[in-house]
């Protein structure tokens, strides 16, 4: 379930970065990122 999310996210960040999206647009998805892989290691512990 959270794997699923941060394939989604990992997808959506990508393609941010392929059509040049605002900066800070694609900071705040990483950001995003981050936080979900972080909860997924914390999970996995």
């Amino acid at each position: 379930m959270l794997n699923d999310e941060i394939c989604k996210l990992r997808d959506k960040l990508n393609e941010s970065i392929e059509t040049g999206e605002d900066y800070s647009i694609i900071y705040q998805i990483s950001v995003e990122l981050d936080e979900l892989i972080a909860e997924y290691y914390r999970m996995a512990i």
